[in-house]
């Protein structure tokens, strides 16, 4: 007797701002129906055997991910603690880059390459090794080796020689992919939010997976936030464990602190009247427009001041409850890039909240490096989107108007 094979087609339904997913079988309908728990499915059947094999979808790619944003954060804590102003340089359009920028890069492309090596490899990163190719570079490329070299031996996962400059410089150049809508992309932000990491605040480690042009996991690394909820009295982890949050599209998104305990299952907040909402916004107001945000607060009737943080740090915060608004407003002229937003659109997502543009559009990262949004971005829970998108409109018009 031969062996039979029967296909499951996968299918993506969107309702309620949020991803169900379930798979239809090409069997008849009284064999199976499988919902809201996708897996790939096979069946097979001979003479003396009867087998059934299931996968769930991006599972090592997700373990995969965690590892290697836990391995750069390592990287990253043990530079912020001592950064020397040497470390600190800046690139062309003047925004600062450090040996820990580098550094994160080079071991997020290590672990990936090891962990997922039958996967074709393709990441959107932030970081190229232009300036550190010339010869005024050579002594910070040399303090990257070093330190990348003295994480992978602390860590001891990979038994491998020492990397060399050049290996250092080709996994830096892995991220000089384009990404879009066909095939798998990672995408990294080595350290989202240089500035804070600088001046000792939060930053984040960022890594998303993009599958067909869609966010299909996510993870950030916060090593300054604490694992408990943090108010505007208290933004930075007293302990120095900080905070990892996770989502895979259709599980859920959770968070467990650095160091490796209990994954515990995060969710937005359920606040519905805005007068007892808060709300996060950029630290720095060259990143978002802090009038306009005072604006739409008011609109709103929110009474609680801004908590102002640096990073995607605010998507993780605001997954696990810590705020139930998050405001964005660039400047005229910047682009935002996907790699600051793409983890912590996932995880916030998956917690049961929104990510829009000002106009309320879904954001979408199957364009390339950069997201086309209009005005600005917007993050809450259902319940409070509606009025959000009102005052946001209300209060654009409004400087629209006075210019």
């Amino acid at each position: 007797m031969g062996t039979r094979t029967h296909c499951l087609r996968a299918i993506t339904l969107r309702t309620d701002f949020s991803f169900c997913h379930y798979l239809e079988p090409k069997i008849p309908n009284n064999f199976i129906r499988l919902k809201k728990k996708p897996f790939s499915f096979s069946l097979s059947s001979s003479l003396s055997s009867l087998t059934l094999s299931f996968s769930m979808p991006y599972e090592k790619e997700l373990a995969a991910a965690k590892k290697a944003a836990t391995l750069a954060s390592r990287l990253c804590q043990k530079v912020q603690r001592v950064l020397l102003q040497s470390d600190v340089h800046s690139k062309s359009d003047k925004s600062p880059v450090t040996v820990a920028d580098y550094g994160s890069q080079v071991l997020v492309s290590f672990v990936l390459e090891r962990e997922l090596p039958s996967v074709p490899f393709s990441i959107v990163a932030e970081e190229d090794s232009g300036d550190l190719r010339k010869e005024s570079g050579q002594d910070t490329l040399k303090r990257i080796t070093d330190l990348v070299n003295d994480t992978l031996a602390n860590d001891g996962s990979y038994s491998v020689s020492p990397l060399t400059t050049e290996d250092v410089l080709r996994a830096i150049d892995n991220g000089k992919s384009d990404g879009g809508s066909v095939g798998r992309h990672w995408v990294l932000d080595p350290i989202d939010g240089t500035k804070g990491f600088v001046r000792g605040d939060q930053y984040a480690i960022a890594l998303a997976l993009l599958d067909e042009g869609k966010v299909v996991l996510g993870v950030l690394a916060c090593p300054n936030l604490p694992p408990t909820s943090i108010g505007s009295n208290q933004l930075h982890s007293s302990n120095g464990v900080g905070s990892l949050f996770f989502a895979k599209v259709g599980h859920g998104a959770y968070t467990q602190a650095l160091d490796g305990s209990t994954e515990t299952r995060v969710h937005v907040t359920d606040i519905e009247n805005p007068e007892e909402a808060s709300f996060f916004e950029s630290y720095e107001a060259a990143h978002s427009s802090h009038d306009l945000s005072s604006s739409i607060a008011e609109k709103l009737g929110v009474k609680a001041p801004p908590v102002r943080i640096d990073s995607q740090a605010k998507y993780g915060a605001l997954s696990r409850g810590d705020g139930a608004i998050y405001l964005r407003f660039p400047h005229r002229g910047y682009r935002e890039k996907i790699w600051d937003h793409a983890a912590g659109c996932i995880v916030v997502s998956e917690a049961g909240g929104i990510v829009m543009d000002a106009a309320g559009n879904p954001l979408d990262f199957s364009k390339g490096k950069f997201l086309d949004v209009v005005a600005g971005i917007i993050v809450t829970n259902q319940k409070l989107m509606p009025s959000l998108l009102k005052a946001v409109k209300e209060a654009l018009n409004e400087k629209a108007s006075s210019l």
